[in-house]
């Protein structure tokens, strides 16, 4: 151990993104980093085997992808060398908004779109080549260990194929493990009570196909590298995106409330065609190389409320889904992982420029302002905080395909949605304050502006507007 990395050793339950952004990020601050992982992965493993939404479209907002490139230098570039597009969101997106078009104007938020798997797959080579970290795959954490002060100072683990378990000893445990975590049942085991956690019901379908994008031709190099027609309750149900990703390819996700896109190649483009916006289907018609076409049902979000926890133990912490997972249509859940391991990075270097040193034992670390007591429920609790605005964003709107009674703040808020909306299709500052927000790059107080709020009243009111 060293001033630079105070402290011994940390375990990640978890190899997917969540689990490489939070080990990348211990690498800084602990000698080991020990990443426990279920599925047999190595550095050239792209998708996630245990995560069935990574062949689906997805999207790192700007605020992601700014994290990403700073624990990671040049992963940007690395992307786009292998034809990953970088553009601006108002210049490089076709989105049909309920109220019509967005503007096709320059907003200065920067995004770049690619698959999971390419994502993933430079991850994790990148991470597994600090010598900081140990991979464990084929392995199952079993459960915590805890000293007798009650703090976790480890886990128990059982590789593939062996008969006894055995334990890894850390001073940090963190659960990247994902929606399928046990981390609410192994603090019960140990007598911690975790309040139930929150759900809301999505019940929307993906199915997603990924193919060719020629480069001649009278569409080889359209305006555009996304193509987008959102849902929204509860006149939009159906909808879908169309991404341009690495290897002169695309990714379209098609979706849908309380129905399911088709998997077969002719119902999926007459899906698409279904759709009001035509870039989708103009696309996938013309393809004529196609990866297998993947649905996925399980969307619901479901929040883990680990920062009302008045016991929460030292020496753990949850991130990622393992803590709140979104519906994906709102392209949150990759850039909140990466917040979440921003903040921890924060607290960390906090810790050590207090002079917290473990010292030979291990153990002088863990006491006093500079150690890592009281760090991991102050973590927890600094990222119920963090989760509560886009926990809102998605809920609100999911809220409203509910036939039952609905909350008055979600159904103001999608009343105020549904105006700004028309506002922004023709107001191009509004929609630049509007991409900003979605991106995570400006706080949702910028949409009530009193220029904003303003405007959206006047359209509401004026003779002949139409509510959505």
């Amino acid at each position: 151990m060293t001033a630079d990395r105070p402290w011994d050793k940390a375990v990640v339950i978890g190899g997917s993104y969540a689990g490489l952004v939070t080990a990348r990020v211990l690498a800084d601050f602990f000698t080991e980093v020990v990443l426990v992982e279920r599925d047999a992965v190595d550095e050239g493993t792209g998708t996630h085997p245990g995560a069935p939404q990574g062949f689906h479209a997805h999207a790192m907002l700007a605020r992601g992808g700014e994290i990403l490139e700073r624990l990671f230098p040049g992963l940007r570039e690395e992307l786009r060398a292998e034809g990953a597009p970088v553009f601006d969101y108002g210049e490089g997106i076709d989105f049909l908004l309920p109220a019509g078009l967005a503007p096709r104007r320059r907003t200065g938020v920067r995004i770049q779109s690619f698959t999971r798997d390419e994502l993933e797959r430079r991850l994790r080579r990148k991470v597994l080549a600090r010598p900081e970290v140990t991979l464990m795959d084929s392995t199952r954490c079993t459960g915590l260990i805890r000293d007798p002060s009650g703090r976790v100072s480890g886990v128990t683990c059982r590789r593939q194929g062996a008969q006894e378990p055995v334990e890894v000893a850390a001073e940090l445990v963190v659960d990247a493990s994902g929606r399928s975590s046990a981390l609410g049942d192994w603090l019960s085991t140990l007598g911690i009570s975790v309040p139930p956690k929150r759900t809301v019901k999505a019940k929307v379908t993906y199915t997603s196909m990924t193919f060719d994008r020629p480069e001649d031709g009278h569409l080889d190099h359209p305006d555009f590298y996304v193509a987008y027609q959102m849902l929204f309750a509860p006149r939009v149900s159906r909808a879908g995106v169309l991404l341009a990703v690495e290897r002169n390819r695309w990714t379209c996700s098609l979706f849908a409330h309380e129905d399911q896109p088709p998997t077969d190649d002719t119902g999926y483009l007459a899906f698409a065609e279904s759709l009001a916006n035509p870039r989708l289907a103009q696309h996938i018609a013309r393809r004529t190389v196609q990866e297998t076409t993947h649905r996925y049902t399980n969307v619901d979000n479901q929040w883990r409320l680990y920062h009302a926890v008045r016991n929460w133990p030292d020496g753990l912490i949850a991130v990622g889904d393992a803590v709140c997972v979104f519906n994906p249509v709102y392209g949150q859940g990759l850039t909140v992982a990466a917040m979440e391991a921003e903040l921890l990075h924060r607290m960390l270097a906090g810790r050590r420029g207090a002079g917290g040193h473990a010292g030979s034992s291990g153990l002088a670390g863990l006491a006093g302002p500079g150690g890592l007591a009281g760090l991991a429920g102050d973590f927890q609790k600094k990222v119920g905080r963090l989760l509560l605005g886009p926990w809102t964003l998605a809920t609100n709107s999911d809220l409203m395909w509910s036939r039952g009674p609905r909350p008055f703040a979600a159904r103001l808020a999608h009343w105020y949605n549904a105006r700004l909306f028309h506002v922004a299709v023709q107001d191009a500052a509004v929609w630049s304050r509007f991409v900003r927000v979605v991106n995570m790059v400006a706080s949702p107080a910028s949409l009530f502006h009193p220029a904003v709020v303003l405007k959206v009243l006047m359209s509401a009111f004026t003779p002949g507007a139409k509510g959505t």
